[in-house]
């Protein structure tokens, strides 16, 4: 028996209590309850069912709306989609689960992309081992691929896939670039040639032909602080007693004392810390291998503050949680680059060159490197797998490899 469709009045109780749940303040919650009160009137008239919204429905809406305001103010609104930030989106989100719908493929040609996309993520897991993020990334770019070919992206012209189309695409794709991010596509796109080769989807094996920019080992010098811009920022941050600055000075000192990805700091959970034995479980982001990090005394009094002071009430297992509501973790580690840029131009550190969470594992690094550890050590803290990938560090430490050089003889001329 299919069951029957709650209420617009019992949603708009469930979205009520949703948005005082998610701390929002009572300012915004007035702004949402009036316009999701205005778009349940409109489906009531027309006898809609939340749960029989679409994206078409909700245009046909936000129409409506422009025209009222153009009658009643003589002109229509610049935006009239600015109502899609004002609760709407919410709100069906609560009834749909998920909002905009996921787009379902309608014509030929988008469902044969579908599904060379989704049976080239099945490989890439299967045949080449790729973590989860990684497949998702390919995968995007060879939908884009897909997509930039239009009409030839469908069985019989991709067959004849040629250079030519190649060079095009990544001609469109590529000025903007930077070289490494170059060589990341192109990668990318050999990957993807692989497999349309390898399951007979084109003639030839055109993976060869796409070349990657050159890359120097080591060419670019890493963005590190100075112990002293480290130590200043810490204690800057540290004065900020308010929720969100506890919250963010037990990031930047995960941050500085460890050196972690902030990938690794936005996904710890809180069963990672293991306060009976004064431990961190790490989960490194790029290898997936478990790390043990000593629970060293700041660290735990700065997440325990953080605990009892800063951190709202949530469901959510992640530590660290978004301050603005809603109140949920954080999506990305990238989502700790403002978070770290805003703090340094506060404290008045303006380094020279980036200012993102991973100067501090840059400069973690470096200090552990002018305090003799080995480089082995220094890579099983950082989660390395491979030296090489610690050895870069070393260009920072000038003065102490100045230190350790041998002095260059003088020449005949020199001598003369």
């Amino acid at each position: 028996m299919t069951p029957q469709p709650l209420s617009h009045e019992m949603w708009f109780a469930q979205f009520d209590v949703y948005l005082h749940q998610q701390g929002y303040r009572a300012k915004t919650v007035h702004r949402y309850r009036t316009v999701c009160r205005q778009f349940l009137q409109y489906l009531h008239e027309r006898d809609i069912a939340l749960e029989q919204v679409d994206p078409a429905t909700l245009e046909v809406y936000l129409q409506a709306q422009s025209q009222r305001s153009a009658q009643r103010h003589g002109r229509a609104p610049r935006d009239t989609h600015h109502l899609l930030n004002r609760g709407i989106p919410l709100l069906l989100r609560l009834v749909h689960g998920h909002w905009p719908p996921p787009t379902v493929p309608t014509s030929p040609q988008e469902c044969f992309q579908q599904q060379v996309c989704e049976s080239y993520a099945q490989w890439l897991a299967r045949c080449r081992g790729l973590t989860p993020r990684t497949i998702a990334l390919r995968q995007a770019r060879a939908q884009k691929l897909l997509a930039w070919l239009g009409a030839r992206g469908t069985p019989a012209p991709l067959s004849d896939l040629s250079v030519a189309d190649l060079d095009a695409y990544l001609a469109a794709q590529a000025p903007t670039l930077r070289r490494s991010t170059r060589a990341d596509l192109t990668c990318s796109l050999r990957d993807f040639l692989r497999y349309l080769y390898t399951h007979g989807l084109i003639t030839h094996d055109l993976a060869p032909a796409v070349l990657s920019p050159t890359l120097y080992a080591f060419e670019r010098l890493p963005a590190a602080l100075t112990p002293e811009e480290v130590q200043a920022l810490l204690e800057h941050a540290r004065q900020d007693r308010t929720p969100i600055g506890v919250r963010n000075y037990a990031i930047l000192l995960l941050l500085a004392t460890y050196g972690l990805r902030a990938g690794e700091v936005v996904r710890l959970r809180l069963e990672d810390i293991d306060w009976r034995n004064e431990c961190l479980h790490i989960r490194q982001s790029k290898t997936g291998r478990l790390s043990l990090l000593p629970l060293l005394p700041p660290v735990g009094e700065a997440l325990l503050a953080y605990l009892r002071e800063g951190r709202p009430p949530a469901d959510a297992r992640e530590v660290f949680l978004r301050g603005p509501a809603p109140i949920r973790p954080f999506c990305r580690g990238s989502s700790l680059y403002s978070i770290v840029a805003r703090r340094l131009s506060k404290a008045g550190i303006h380094p020279a060159g980036k200012r993102g969470p991973h100067t501090f594992r840059h400069a973690r690094a470096v200090s552990l490197l002018r305090a003799a550890v080995p480089l082995k050590a220094i890579g099983d803290l950082l989660g390395h797998t491979a030296t090489a990938s610690t050895t870069i560090y070393l260009k920072l430490a000038t003065e102490d490899l100045r230190e350790v050089g041998l002095e260059v003889p003088p020449t005949k001329e020199g001598l003369s």
